[in-house]
């Protein structure tokens, strides 16, 4: 079926012509009768009267079949190259493997064969091209690899920052503790600020930022050659932040400032790192001496006098020599006290401050058993150990102590099987070597604390007694009497467990998360309003629903968000908010097949009150992107009044985009769209999967749009708005 203007042109040629031959056929008839004479005009009476209804029937159906051949003409002649120029353009702009379809008249039709016989000559060409260009970056495209490979692998956190404070690149470390530092819900953290394009001013103070980067420029101007600043600030969560920044210099503003040196700055490098854990260590370090004088201040005066007044009065009576002698004790019991409670409370805050890395308990005990069998050939197996236990340990010393236990205890007592046991205890973990049999004796495992360790003709430098002065702990050796076994247990702290990096949806195996932009340098903050910037300067939140139905007004809930971000012209599938949401209500039955979401797998999911907050964060400061918008916005207003949030921003529709960019097209479903711009489909039917093959679809139309002269948010609105489908309400 043609378009709805194809439609109306065609109309208006039918109708044209019809009043064209009524008045051609009056006015020769008016003619012909004023031309006649009395006796000529009654006698064309007689003969017509009987024959009117024929006559009348007659030129209705001259009228229909000329109205047939010229739907044909038009068809063949008119649509059939509005269609052919619509396909033409897809086959520049987005998709050169389409071909034109050889319709209409045998002329439009050779005229298809040529388009297509050049379109093979010019994606023949391209792909030549395409292999010469490949080869040519193969170099650039290695060092940007092994950038993004750095930047995704290292232990401290990096944001860059161009000078407006829009985010370029970042890594996967500042990506988490971002999310930390929100110090919100799980459904809320899918929506953390950061990502490329957003502001860093939405986690760091403004005038922070602003202040370092004026003592940079400070310095820069009095010759420095690696200006940085430092400065520490809190997060929404209260966490104490402290932040290093270095400027990232760009080419110089003038010949002048080139001629000297000079280069200015075109954004800076933020390194990251949280230092509450620190900052309250060190308090509690403080209160702890504190306590421990003040605390033991008064003890120590009472033992004084105590001993002061057996020492002066050697002659006292029993009685009264018994009471000192119990203050002494007394006192020193509570000193002993004092001392266990703080070393228990406070064992990671008076720990050595050698470097210590954070690790599974089960993963250590994993190696050590590796290690304990492989060189000394020992069986081992693990008698209890809990899971979810993180120890903060220097693994390579701890695992060679355990391996030398495990080697003096097979060498001096024939031991033949060793156990493992890992048990919480409080702030510290009970690491615990276990076998049946043999006794250790303490002075036997004193010499050993003091002996060099030497497994299998490995020497360490270090004793068995410094590896455990090193992590802060104890050893000692205990005998389980009804088992018959013994143990040596080693106390070592405890670590808080480490963050887990989320799996990102719909990521290629072996792809790299898109953490980095170096083209958002040039861009800065533009005065002109959004509607006049250029589609293609935009940052977009392409997004889709998943509902109970197709009737919001009629009660029917979201129960899936999906979205993802265009920053630059890139559609960055590693920032994406996917989220399953209860609705509170019964799914119907015959949506289950399409979208695939059941009753189990909503519920006990976030409402829509906790999700769309989070939503509203990702989508901040961007144009809203979705397949017939109407639909999914509808739902979004209904909820405005119950949760307080409002989507103010710009919408743009691919529905009503196609309708501008094809209007003779027959469908404009979005599988009728990718097929028509060479889109591969995965993932339909579920609310992220349609929110990126969106996305690549709405990449693909902007150049579409441009040939159409359409360039800006405004024009792309105004067109959108004059379609059929504009009109269509939920």
């Amino acid at each position: 079926m043609a378009g709805k203007s194809g439609k109306f042109k065609l109309a208006l040629i039918l109708g044209g012509l019809y009043v064209l031959l009524a008045l051609l056929f009056s006015a020769l008839g008016a003619v012909l009768w004023a031309d006649m004479k009395e006796a000529e005009r009654q006698a064309f009476l007689a003969i017509l009267q009987p024959r009117i209804e024929l006559s009348i029937l007659i030129i209705l159906m001259t009228w229909f079949v000329l109205g047939l051949i010229v739907n044909a003409i038009y068809r063949a002649y008119v649509l059939a190259p509005l269609a052919l120029r619509e396909q033409a353009l897809v086959m520049v702009s987005a998709n050169p493997g389409l071909r034109l379809q050889e319709t209409g008249a045998p002329e439009i039709r050779t005229l298809a064969q040529v388009v297509n016989a050049l379109a093979e000559q010019r994606e023949s060409l391209q792909r030549d091209v395409e292999e010469r260009i490949l080869v040519a970056k193969s170099t650039l495209e290695e060092e940007k690899n092994r950038l993004a490979a750095l930047m995704s692998e290292l232990t401290q956190s990096v944001v860059v920052c161009n000078l407006d404070g829009r985010i370029l690149l970042y890594n996967n470390r500042a990506r988490l503790q971002f999310k930390a530092l929100t110090g919100e819900s799980q459904s809320a953290q899918d929506g953390v600020l950061i990502g490329l394009g957003r502001s860093i001013f939405a986690v760091i103070e403004r005038n922070l930022i602003m202040h370092a980067l004026e003592n940079i420029q400070q310095r820069l101007a009095r010759g420095s050659r690696q200006p940085s600043a430092n400065f520490v600030t809190t997060s929404r969560a209260g966490q104490l932040i402290r932040v290093q920044m270095a400027p990232v210099l760009g080419a110089a503003r003038d010949e002048a400032s080139a001629a000297e040196g000079e280069r200015a700055i075109a954004g800076y490098v933020l390194m990251l790192d949280n230092i509450t854990r620190n900052f309250e260590m060190e308090s509690r370090r403080d209160a702890l001496l504190q306590s421990l004088t003040e605390g033991s201040r008064a003890s120590l005066g009472n033992i004084r006098a105590a001993v002061e007044n057996l020492l002066d009065y050697p002659d006292m009576e029993v009685e009264q020599r018994d009471r000192f002698v119990g203050i002494v004790r007394d006192e020193v019991g509570t000193m002993g006290q004092r001392l266990d409670r703080t070393m228990t409370e406070f064992s990671d805050a008076l720990k050595a401050r050698w470097p210590l890395e954070d690790m599974l308990g089960e993963d250590f005990i994993a190696a050590a058993r590796r290690r304990i069998e492989q060189k000394l050939e020992l069986p081992t197996k693990t008698d209890d150990v809990a899971e979810g236990i993180w120890i903060k340990v220097d693994s390579f010393s701890l695992l060679q102590g355990v391996t030398y236990l495990a080697s003096r205890l097979k060498d001096e007592y024939d031991i033949r099987e060793l156990r493992f046991r890992l048990a919480p205890a409080g702030r510290l973990v009970h690491l615990d070597l276990v076998w049946s049999g043999a006794v250790v004796g303490s002075q036997t495992l004193l010499a050993w604390e003091i002996d060099s360790m030497n497994v299998a003709g490995e020497n360490s430098p270090l004793t068995l007694r410094e590896v455990i002065e090193r992590h802060g702990g104890e050893i000692w050796f205990e005998r389980e009497k009804a088992s018959h076994r013994a143990f040596i247990r080693m106390l070592i702290p405890s670590a808080l467990p480490q963050e887990t990096v989320e799996s990102v949806s719909l990521l290629h195996a072996g792809s790299r998360p898109e953490y980095y932009d170096f083209n958002l340098f040039r861009q800065t903050e533009e005065s002109r309003a959004l509607d006049d910037r250029l589609l293609a300067e935009l940052t977009y939140t392409v997004f889709d629903t998943e509902t109970t139905g197709l009737e919001p007004s009629a009660g029917d809930e979201i129960i899936q968000i999906g979205a993802t971000r265009i920053v630059n012209g890139r559609l960055l599938r590693g920032e994406s908010i996917d989220r399953i949401i209860d609705p509170r209500r019964p799914l119907r039955p015959e949506g289950i097949p399409i979208h695939g979401i059941t009753e189990e797998m909503v519920a006990g999911q976030p409402t829509i009150d906790q999700v769309l907050p989070a939503f509203h964060a990702f989508s901040e400061d961007t144009v809203l992107v979705a397949h017939n918008a109407a639909f999914d916005m509808r739902f979004l207003q209904i909820k405005e009044e119950a949760t307080g949030i409002c989507f103010r921003q710009p919408v743009l529709d691919t529905l009503l985009l196609s309708a501008v960019i094809h209007p003779n097209q027959e469908s404009h479903k979005l599988e009728a769209i990718c097929e028509r711009l060479g889109i591969n489909v995965i993932g339909r039917h579920t609310a992220l999967g349609d929110a990126i093959v969106t996305g690549e679809v709405f990449l693909k139309m902007i150049p579409l749009l441009a040939e159409m002269g359409i360039n800006t948010l405004r024009e792309a609105r105004e067109a959108a708005e004059r379609t059929y489908y504009a009109r269509i309400k939920y």
